[in-house]
C-alpha cells in the first residue's frame, strides 16, 4: 500500500493507518543488532525524562476544520478544546537492550484550571519517513490533536527509529523494544504532569491501528508484567487489525506473495520453509520484502528479524521474540476490532489472539468484526476510530 509525499492537511490522518507493512529499502540484515550510530547509552534509568520542548497550540476551530474535509478519518467529529503539544525526550532501549534516547508527543487538551483528563496511550500504524512520526508531524488533522480535542492527555511514542533515535534501526514486530518505546514514553510523560502541574484523573487508555495495534498489545502485556501504578490506572485497551500472531500474519504475507510470483507456485508453503535452500530462502526474503514494501523507499532503516525467524521455521523464536498474545491474560478489558476482508493483517491474526488470550484465562477480551464493505484494511480505518472513541468513552470520566 504506497504511503504518499506530503498532502494537504486533509489528506494527512491517512499516513498513520496505512498498511502495517510498509518497510524501508534500507532493510538490516538478520542478526544485525539493535544498534544505530554506535554512540555511548545515555545516562539514566528507563522511563526517565530528559528534556521536553513546547511545539504549537491547535485550535478547536482548525481541529474540526480538519475533521470535516471529504477524506478525514474523523469525518465529522467536533473538537471540544484547543490543543497544546510538546516534544517529549526520554530513555528507553533499542532492540539489543541498549539505552536510548528517544522520543515522542504529548498532546494536552486547554481545560480550566485545576481540570484533569483521562490519559490515553496511542500507537500509530507504520510508516516509513522520519518526518512522519508524531513529534514531527505536529498537524490539526493527526491523530494525536484529534483524540487530545476530545478531552484526552494524548501520549504518542515515535517508535524507536524515528524522532530523537533516527538512524538506529526500527524493531518491526518485535515485541520488547516496541512495548518498551511505548510504556518508557507514559513514565516521561507522568514525570512531565507532575513538572507542569498537567492533572490527570488516574484513568489509561491504550488504542493504535495495524502496527499500533501490534504495539498496544505489546505495551498493554509489558504493563501488566511490571505490575505498578500504571496497571491499576489501565482501564480499556482497544487494539485494531494488529499482526499479534506474527506466525499468522506472516502465513498470509506468504501467500500473498507466492500468488503474485508464479516461480513460487508449488515449491513454498507455510510447511516446508525450513527445507528450502539457501538460494531460494534468500529470493524468497526478499520477494516478500517487495510484496510488503509496494515499491515505498523511505529514510528510516527497518529491523526484520521476524521475517528471518520465519523463514528459518523458529516458531519458538518467533512466538517469544515477535508475538504479542502469548503468555499473559489481560485483567482490563481489551476490545479487538478487525476486517474479515484484511488482506493487509489477516483477519486470522486476530482470531488467534483472541483465542490465545481466553485460553490464557482473560474473561475481557472480545472480538468486533469491521462492517465496512470490503471490510479491508484501509477501510475499516474510520469504523475503527469511532469503535474505539465510543468503547473508552463509556469509560472514560472528566472529559
Amino acid at each position: 500500500m504506497l504511503i504518499a509525499a506530503p498532502q494537504p492537511l486533509s489528506a494527512a490522518p491517512r499516513r498513520h493507518f496505512l498498511a502495517a507493512a510498509c518497510l524501508s529499502v534500507m532493510l538490516a540484515a538478520c542478526g544485525g543488532g539493535g544498534g544505530g550510530s554506535g554512540s555511548s547509552e545515555p545516562p539514566g534509568n528507563l522511563g526517565d525524562l530528559r528534556d521536553a520542548q513546547a511545539i504549537n497550540t491547535l485550535t478547536a476551530a482548525s481541529i474540526s476544520q480538519a475533521a470535516a474535509q471529504p477524506d478525514s478519518w474523523f469525518k465529522g467529529l467536533a473538537a471540544r478544546y484547543d490543543v497544546k503539544t510538546y516534544r517529549l525526550n526520554y530513555i528507553t532501549s533499542d532492540a539489543a537492550g541498549r539505552k536510548l534516547l528517544a522520543s515522542g508527543l504529548l498532546s494536552v487538551p486547554v481545560k480550566p484550571d485545576g481540570a484533569s483528563s483521562p490519559v490515553l496511550s496511542y500507537q500509530h500504524a507504520t510508516i516509513f519517513r522520519n518526518a512522519e512520526a508524531p513529534s514531527q508531524n505536529v498537524v490539526a488533522s493527526e491523530p494525536p490533536a484529534q483524540l487530545a480535542a476530545q478531552g484526552y492527555i494524548v501520549v504518542a511514542a515515535d517508535y524507536i527509529g524515528f524522532g530523537s533515535s533516527f538512524g538506529t534501526q526500527h524493531p518491526y514486530m518485535e515485541a520488547t523494544p516496541t512495548a518498551r518505546a511505548v510504556v518508557d514514553m507514559l513514565q516521561a510523560s507522568r514525570a512531565w504532569q507532575s513538572q507542569n502541574q498537567v492533572r490527570d484523573n488516574g484513568q489509561l487508555f491504550m488504542m493504535g491501528y495495524s502496527e499500533g495495534g501490534y504495539a498496544t498489545m505489546a505495551a498493554h502485556r509489558l504493563i501488566q508484567q511490571t505490575g505498578g501504578s500504571m496497571l491499576g490506572s489501565l482501564k480499556a485497551a482497544v487494539p485494531g487489525a494488529g499482526p499479534y500472531d506474527v506466525k499468522a500474519a506472516l502465513d498470509g504475507l506468504l501467500e500473498q506473495t507466492v500468488a503474485k510470483y508464479p516461480e513460487l507456485q508449488g515449491i513454498v508453503t507455510p510447511e516446508n520453509l525450513s527445507q528450502l535452500g539457501d538460494t531460494t530462502r534468500k529470493r524468497l526474503r526478499q520477494l516478500m520484502v517487495l510484496v510488503l514494501l509496494h515499491n515505498n523507499q523511505g529514510d528510516v532503516v527497518f529491523r526484520v528479524d521476524g521475517i528471518d525467524r520465519y523463514l528459518a521455521g523458529d516458531l519458538d523464536g518467533l512466538a517469544r521474540y515477535n508475538s504479542v498474545h502469548l503468555g499473559w491474560a489481560p485483567t482490563a478489558p481489551v476490545y479487538l476490532f478487525h476486517g474479515k476482508d484484511d488482506k493487509t493483517v489477516p483477519y486470522a491474526a486476530s482470531t488467534s489472539a483472541l483465542q490465545a488470550l481466553r485460553q490464557q484465562g482473560a474473561t475481557a477480551v472480545s472480538l468486533t468484526d469491521c462492517t465496512a464493505s470490503p471490510a479491508d484494511h484501509l477501510p475499516c480505518v474510520p469504523e475503527y476510530l469511532r469503535f474505539a472513541l465510543d468503547r473508552m468513552g463509556a469509560l472514560a470520566q472528566n472529559l
